[in-house]
């Protein structure tokens, strides 16, 4: 027979929070508060109503001098009319309770009797100082004029035992029998403590729960109330009645939650149980758990109530040990202090976590799991975890014992994936520590041996072919420096002679303050799918010509840009003096640029330096480069000075160019006197660096573009250079962004050449390697390193 015809109710579980409507529960709570707040003012305005009739029937006088005599005493007592009401019902119930409700009922005939007797029932338990005559109380006064003949309140202990603190309207040896119930033990009581909500049992029998008085009143009603004080139960009221209940409470539930409440607070203070320490953290015992809590060798952290308008709302995480490990990488510091719907919004939602906490708290039961999953929200990403998990109560907080599941377990599920996808080797890289994982599958890709050392991300290009190398670079730049997610593919050069076609995809791994701490990805032999001829039948055709159109815009792009800027030739070294290039195209092969640069021995024995950038891309900004560098050239053999050179390299870009502009640094070097004389026309200044290891920008001398007026006066400025010192001259390709001001990028920059201790070339590949540009344009970088002559 279902449960429902036999009486027994069917209890549905407590709803977990939903993420999503936490707004919504917020203005529930809210509005919630603002009726509770009515209510308080409604209750207190009852109380001075039963005060005043307390002051009538003392001082035989009519309600409106009843009225002025307790507004003149309380002004006299220093206290609110509403305290001193309760001063004079507390006296008054403390006297002759029963005589002044059974008068005050009388009197009080054609009003709400039901609110009368929660006002009567509430004097009594003012006066009250134990359990057990709060019980009487509530029976008398409240009870009985509903139809009840018995009461039990019970106090919850923390192991999910039950104590009988108080009873009225049973035998002694009924209530001797039902002293103490034993954790486990089906009960109404248990019922509602498990439920933490009001059970309604239309017959006890029914119910087939044993109970307090279950021989005599075994075919009448039972309510079971829990109750406790900021969210934390700390017992149950069970109600009898001799004849059955409706199956629907109706309006009489709110009644008896309310009797229900006024337990709590003699319930908290009852004999033989310690009170617990406040939410707040006060008491010396939090200090003690604390140091417990740092003593634990499992990771750990204590959660405190946080108590809004008396309810709970949710818990502060108030200490975390050392060993605590947070699921989504962040340290102690952020996480201690905060509240924990704040730091783990999805608890609410997906693990039950917090569902779980309340339930400890509230009932004093422990909770414990093996390979629970908890989910927890890493940059809004959803990151999930398997954590065994034990919860305990102490003295009103809450420990929480949280171990995720060691590496081994994450390196498993790694493994089960790469071999799932086939042919994929998983790899994880600590850029901190320098620690690098790989599973098998990687070291068979690589024909090495399974007790090889891994390789690292930065000796990639090393094992590739030497086309793929520009390709390979930004891959590593956009991982490594920009911190984003990047692929490309390459072709990997074994040391057994094989070669394969190989995709690597990565993704990098930060900490909470945007730091980079490892590299995480997979490479993928793609080499089937390449040369597989099934793969090929279908689309040869097609394929074939838009592969050989591409080859040929690209290959005619490349030979033309070679043409115009040939590849940057290993360092100029001469007495006094090294001198290097780097030159690196824009990443779309198709768009020729108009950056060039210089250094040249000149036959004076000085050595010309230059760089420029003209306007613009395609053929007619590498036509204009072509005649503005070759025309600086000649200029140069004159033996002219920077300035002088570009004044007469704007009269060429202004008279025997189609209308190019461009900007240029132009500089001379005198090896023997180390003296450089410089000038610019609208280009950004260089960068020296002294050997001292402090870098800093020349200044930023007069000079405008080249090609823009006719006549121009450019101003040249004399640096003395020591031995060790570094020039660089650049283009903007190194450093414009679209998201910043270029003195912005500027400024980095030198604090990127103020770091680096390396020599001039390792200097240079550091500046294109960590460049932050995104505009995708030429870059060019020529440098001098002063040396012994």
């Amino acid at each position: 027979m279902p449960a429902e015809d036999q009486g027994v109710p069917v209890l549905a579980p407590p709803a977990e929070v939903s993420a999503n409507l936490a707004r919504l529960a917020d203005t529930v709570a809210r509005l919630r508060g603002e009726v509770d707040h009515a209510h308080a003012v409604a209750d207190g305005r009852a109380l001075i109503e039963l005060a005043k009739g307390v002051l009538m029937e003392r001082l035989r006088c009519t309600p409106p001098d009843a009225a002025k005599q307790l507004e003149t005493l309380a002004g006299r007592a220093g206290m609110t009319p509403l305290e001193f009401a309760a001063e004079i019902v507390g006296e008054a119930a403390e006297d002759r309770i029963s005589e002044v409700a059974q008068e005050f009922l009388a009197r009080a005939e054609g009003e709400d009797s039901v609110a009368v007797r929660l006002r009567t029932a509430e004097s009594g338990v003012l006066a009250a100082g134990d359990t057990q005559r709060v019980a009487e109380s509530i029976l008398e006064h409240a009870l009985r004029p509903l139809g009840a003949t018995a009461v039990a309140v019970w106090l919850a202990g923390p192991d999910g035992s039950l104590t009988l603190a108080g009873s009225a309207g049973f035998s002694p040896e009924e209530a001797g029998r039902w002293r103490y119930v034993p954790p486990g033990v089906a009960t109404p009581a248990r019922s509602a403590l498990i439920e933490r909500d009001t059970v309604w049992l239309p017959t006890l029998a029914g119910a087939g729960l044993p109970s307090v008085g279950q021989h005599t009143l075994a075919g009448g009603g039972r309510v079971a109330v829990p109750t406790g004080t900021g969210g934390r139960i700390i017992g149950v009221v069970e109600m009898c009645w001799p004849e059955p209940l409706p199956a629907e409470p109706g309006r009489q539930r709110r009644q008896l939650e309310a009797l229900a409440e006024l337990c709590a607070h003699t319930l908290d203070t009852w004999d033989g149980v310690v009170a617990p320490v406040a939410a707040d953290g006060s008491g010396d015992f939090l200090g003690e758990l604390v140091d417990f809590v740092d003593g634990l060798h499992d990771p750990a952290v204590l959660l405190s109530p946080c108590l809004d308008g008396g309810r709970l709302s949710d818990f502060r995480i108030h200490h975390a040990n050392v060993r605590f490990a947070d699921p989504g990488g962040r340290p102690r510091s952020r996480i201690v202090g905060t509240r924990l719907l704040e730091t783990y919004p999805l608890a609410a939602e997906k693990s039950g976590l917090l569902d779980k906490i309340h339930r400890v708290y509230a009932t004093g039961e422990p909770f414990r799991a093996d390979s629970m999953a908890v989910t927890t929200l890493v940059d809004q990403v959803p990151l999930t975890v398997l954590t065994d998990i034990s919860i305990t109560r102490f003295a009103g907080n809450v420990l929480m014992i949280l171990r995720i599941q060691d590496d081994a377990a994450k390196l498993a599920v790694l493994l089960q994936h790469a071999q799932r996808l086939g042919r994929i080797g998983g790899f994880e890289e600590n850029v901190v520590t320098g620690a690098i994982t790989w599973n098998t599958e990687l070291f068979a890709l690589y024909g090495l041996p399974p007790n090889a050392a891994p390789l690292s991300l930065h000796e990639l290009a090393g094992h590739a072919h030497s086309d793929d190398a520009p390709a390979i670079g930004r891959f590593l730049r956009a991982v490594l420096h920009h911190k984003r997610p990047s692929s490309t593919a390459f072709r990997l050069q074994r040391s057994d002679g094989v070669a394969r076609h190989i995709r690597v995809v990565a993704e990098p791994v930060v900490d909470a303050r945007g730091e980079l701490v490892a590299v995480r990805g997979a490479y993928q032999d793609v080499s089937s799918q390449h040369w597989t001829e099934v793969a090929l039948a279908a689309t040869r055709d097609r394929l074939a010509e838009t592969e050989q159109q591409a080859m040929e815009r690209n290959r005619l792009a490349l030979q033309l840009q070679h043409a115009i800027m040939p590849p940057a030739k290993g360092p100029i070294d001469m007495p006094g003096l090294r001198a290097a290039v780097r030159y690196r195209p824009a990443e779309k092969e198709h768009l020729v640029g108009g950056d060039w640069y210089d250094a040249v021995a000149l036959p004076t024995g000085e050595v010309l330096l230059c760089v420029g950038d003209v306007a613009g891309h395609g053929i007619d900004a590498a036509t204009g480069m072509v005649s503005l560098r070759n025309a600086l050239r000649g200029l140069a053999a004159t033996g002219a000075g920077p300035a002088q050179l570009l004044t007469w390299l704007n009269l060429v870009a202004y008279h025997l160019t189609d209308h190019v502009t461009a900007t240029a640094v132009t500089a001379v070097y005198d090896p023997a006197h180390r003296k450089l004389r410089w000038a610019r026309a609208g280009h950004l200044p260089p960068i020296v660096r002294h050997r001292s290891g402090e870098a800093t920008t020349l200044p930023l001398i007069r000079g405008s573009l080249l090609g823009a007026v006719r006549d121009v006066v450019y101003q040249e400025e004399e640096l003395q250079l020591d031995e060790g010192d570094i020039l660089l001259i650049y283009t903007d390709g190194l450093i414009e962004r679209r998201d910043r001001p270029v003195q912005d990028s500027v400024s980095r920059l030198v604090t990127l050449v103020d770091g680096h201790d390396g020599g001039l070339e390792h200097q240079l590949d550091t500046l294109l390697t960590y460049s932050t540009a995104d505009t995708d344009d030429d870059t060019c970088v020529v440098g001098i390193e002063v040396t012994t002559s």
